[in-house]
Order: C-alpha cells, then sequence, then structure tokens
C-alpha cells in the first residue's frame, strides 16, 4: 500500500460498527490514513476501528456531526488536506489521488467533492440550496454535470478541502448539532471567493441512510434538528424563519398520526413541529442535546 501524501480522512462513527469495515477498506487501499471520531458509540464502532488501523479519538457524548468533525480536523496536525467523509462512504479505486490532482489544478477552490453514487445507481449532483436564494433555479432541475464542475452547493457526505482553508472558514458551524452544517460550510467558503469543485473522475459510493444503526426514536430526534437547522441557518444569512410554516404544517399531521396509532408519522411530523417550535422559542440544539447549558 502507498500512503497517499499530505491527505488524512476523518470519520465521525456513532453506532457505525456496521458501516465502518468497508469505509476505512477503502481508505486503506487508497492508502488515506484515517482519524475516527467516535460520538459515544454503543457498538464497540471505536474498538473496531482500531483493530481496522485507524486513529481513533474517543468523545464521551455525542458531539453531533459538525463539532466531531472538527474535533478531527484539528487532530490532524501536519496533513495538508483532510478528507471529510461519512462511515457510510466508499471511495472507489483512485478517488483520493483524484480529488488530489484536483485540488493541484484548481488552488484557489474552497472544496472538493467526488461524484457520489446513491445505492439506486444515481449520481447524486444537489442542484440547490435555499441559502443561496441567488441561483436560479427554482425548480431545483438537475442538470449533472459530465466533467469536472464548479457546484452551487457540495454534500457533507464526503468532501476534501485544504485543511488550513477549512479551519480559516471556522470548519462546520458549532451550534448546529445536525443538518445543513455541509450547506452553511458551502455558503462561507463561497461567500469568501472560493469555488465549490466537482470531481467527476472521483467516485465514491454512498449507503444514503447507514452511517449509524437504527433505534427507536432515531427518527423523532432528526426530523426535531432538521427543522431546527434549518431555522438556524436561514436567520444566519437573513432568509425568511420557515419555522412557523414547519409548525403549522406538521402539528396537525402529528396530532393525527397520534390520534391513529401511527408511531412512525408521530416521530416524522412530531419531530419537525418540535424542532420548529423549539427555533421560534429560540431553544439551542446544544442545549436540546445537553452540550451546553443557556438559553
Amino acid at each position: 500500500m502507498t500512503r497517499v501524501p499530505d491527505l488524512v480522512a476523518i470519520v465521525v462513527a456513532h453506532d457505525s460498527a456496521h458501516a465502518l469495515p468497508d469505509c476505512l477498506a477503502a481508505l486503506r487501499t487508497e492508502g488515506v490514513p484515517a482519524i475516527v471520531v467516535d460520538n459515544a458509540s454503543r457498538d464497540g464502532s471505536a474498538e473496531l476501528a482500531e483493530r481496522l488501523g485507524a486513529r481513533v479519538l474517543r468523545n464521551p457524548r455525542n458531539e453531533g456531526y459538525g463539532r466531531a468533525n472538527n474535533i478531527g480536523v484539528r487532530a490532524a496536525e501536519g496533513a495538508d488536506h483532510v478528507l471529510i467523509l461519512n462511515p457510510d462512504l466508499v471511495l472507489r479505486p483512485g478517488a483520493a489521488a483524484a480529488l488530489l490532482a484536483a485540488a493541484a489544478a484548481y488552488p484557489d477552490a474552497g472544496l472538493y467533492a467526488p461524484r457520489i453514487v446513491e445505492p439506486d445507481g444515481r449520481f447524486f449532483f444537489q442542484a440547490q440550496s435555499f441559502l443561496s436564494p441567488y441561483l436560479a433555479n427554482a425548480k431545483g432541475r438537475r442538470d449533472p454535470p459530465e466533467g469536472d464542475a464548479c457546484a452551487p452547493f457540495l454534500s457533507g457526505a464526503c468532501l476534501m478541502a485544504e485543511r488550513g482553508v477549512f479551519l480559516g472558514l471556522g470548519g462546520f458551524d458549532e451550534e448546529i448539532f445536525l443538518f445543513y452544517e455541509d450547506d452553511d460550510l458551502c455558503r462561507r467558503a463561497a461567500d469568501a471567493g472560493r469555488a465549490l469543485v466537482h470531481v467527476h473522475g472521483a467516485e465514491a459510493l454512498h449507503g444514503r441512510g447507514r452511517s449509524s444503526a437504527p433505534e427507536r426514536g432515531r427518527v423523532f430526534r432528526a426530523r426535531w434538528h432538521l427543522a431546527w437547522s434549518k431555522a438556524y441557518v436561514a436567520r444566519k444569512y437573513g432568509l425568511p424563519d420557515p419555522s412557523l410554516g414547519t409548525l403549522l404544517t406538521n402539528a396537525p399531521k402529528a396530532a393525527l398520526a397520534l390520534l391513529a396509532l401511527r408511531r412512525r408519522g408521530w416521530e416524522r411530523y412530531g419531530g419537525s413541529a418540535a424542532g420548529a417550535l423549539a427555533a421560534l422559542r429560540g431553544r439551542r440544539a446544544l442545549r436540546h442535546e445537553g452540550l451546553e447549558m443557556g438559553p
């Protein structure tokens, strides 16, 4: 195995033992050393990652996706570039070298992402984000590129950046526990005048939704953070706050699901309504997760 110079992968794990072997094996094949930041897993993810040769940083509690990635990037001292990827993301052969070649070819860019292939074979490409109302693609029409291209936004499932650039941008916003941290980072990179580059020759397979093992209440929690984070980033950039609309749309559906004893519906709609209500009340996601005291 030939080690890829100056590139370190950051993988945040939370009950991810089912996904880590394939992810870390692909990194090892690519010659990319990995730092696994374990968010208080209960399934042996940290121990498994160590056995598979990764450097492991153990968080005593779940710090959330962005905060844990920031911990990993700060720990990657000596690396020129960092590769942030989900544990259910598997690099295809040559992907790491292609990303580094793109960084050399487009040195003024801020973030680079591979061509991400979903489980159904579709090529993922984010055609729009509500954080950029100036992009003239209101209907989200997808015109996937056929080669390297500047993109409006990149998926946080797999991002590469020069370590100094990532830290200079402030990393992921640590007020966000989950969701929209990648849109927010892309917006800040674009506002700083740095391009977001889709690297077509670097391919990665994404097992969407397999980063963490399923558990009761996970959907409610995820939908809570989805609603809260959308409100937070909207306010951050002076956009209309969607919280009231989210609450009014989801609260009646949650009540009906509860009356009908439909747990999945209750978790989905109830979580969205609760997250929106928390945002309207000014509650912080970090306090909701017990990470910080305060309003």
